[in-house]
């Protein structure tokens, strides 16, 4: 695992912008999971310029996302699904063969976790997989106590993460579940990218980059990754120590 610290915000989602583009242009095949968020919004904004701009052939890559709220319809502008077509699917003019997003009011939740996994399975895994952090240390919905052995899988969420999800809809919304790929997931990628920001991310980074590595915090696992990159502007890693 590697860290990058960038000035500001800014600079590390264009960082991240061209590493994503990178990844699409070396392998136009490639699947790629994304996560949802304010941390990666303006990245996933200057991907589709920087595609669009470049000419860089972005028909052929397949994109599959991190996670979803149970019980939210992807028409509602606080879902993932939602968020992931209006910043890159729609900009992009993706074909339906180039994406698969979770269905968060699923009759059968098992039988949408099962067919993530075998979508994944059959193109040969993910190649690079962008996440954010929880102020918990979630990584997609994968709370603190989470196996690191699990693939996709509902999940009943942290009180946390159902308090911080409330900025994301427009009133008050009733958060229980969440449906998300899982950790050995994250273990099997060819490569994983963190991205965190901002002074309230400082101090969970700090335990995720120098604390013991602990289900009780699921972040401190991208350490194990051989090809694992985190990114910080200088708020987020203002608390570690400077050899980190």
């Amino acid at each position: 695992m590697k860290i990058a610290v960038f000035d500001d915000h800014q600079v590390m989602s264009f960082q991240a912008a061209r590493m994503i583009a990178t990844q699409i242009k070396n392998k136009p095949d490639s699947v790629i999971c994304l996560a949802s968020g304010e941390t990666p919004f303006l990245a996933y904004h200057l991907l589709s310029t920087l595609l669009l701009g470049e000419g860089v052939d972005h028909q052929q890559f397949t994109l599959i996302d991190l996670d979803e709220w149970v019980n939210i319809p992807s028409q509602n502008t606080g879902s993932c699904s939602y968020f992931l077509h209006t910043t890159l699917i729609g900009p992009l003019k993706l074909s339906l063969s180039q994406f698969k997003l979770f269905d968060g009011i699923a009759l059968d939740l098992q039988a949408e976790c099962d067919a993530m996994d075998e979508f994944i399975s059959k193109r040969g895994g993910i190649d690079l997989m962008v996440v954010g952090i929880g102020m918990n240390g979630h990584i997609g919905f994968n709370e603190p106590g989470v196996s690191t052995e699990l693939y996709t899988h509902v999940i009943e969420l942290d009180d946390t993460t159902r308090t911080v999800g409330q900025k994301y809809f427009a009133g008050k919304t009733t958060l229980g579940q969440g449906i998300t790929l899982g950790l050995k997931h994250l273990q099997e990628s060819n490569s994983v990218l963190l991205m965190a920001s901002g002074d309230r991310k400082a101090r969970i980074m700090k335990a995720t980059l120098e604390g013991t590595i602990d289900p009780l915090v699921p972040s401190t696992i991208i350490r194990n990754h051989s090809n694992g990159l985190v990114m910080l502007d200088q708020k987020a890693a203002s608390l570690l120590t400077p050899d980190e």
